[in-house]
């Protein structure tokens, strides 16, 4: 049995190699946080290179249509700065 193929960017089009999804795709969101479970900060860093990467790559390959700013930081970082709501500090007591 074959092991599944990891949902790696395809550079420079930063398009999924799996499932042709704007990379990081659900599973590779899904992937990169169980990796770094215990170490956002350096999940959020490795995603801020790769962001810096993928912005100047694809304004290369097509400087009029590139996405915006906006959209490529929620695409790579915006997600991941988010946190899941079991992680959320408890409420006050009132």
């Amino acid at each position: 049995m074959s092991r599944p193929r990891p949902h790696l960017p395809m550079r420079p089009l930063w398009l999924c190699r799996v499932c042709a999804a704007p990379w990081p795709c659900a599973t590779a969101r899904l992937t990169l946080l169980r990796e770094y479970a215990h170490d956002r900060v350096t999940l959020l860093v490795y995603l801020g290179g790769l962001l810096h990467d993928a912005a100047g790559q694809l304004h290369t390959l097509n400087p009029h249509d590139a996405p915006e700013p906006t959209q490529l930081f929620d695409r790579f970082l915006g997600w991941a700065l988010r946190r899941p709501a079991s992680d959320s500090p408890a409420a006050p007591q009132p």
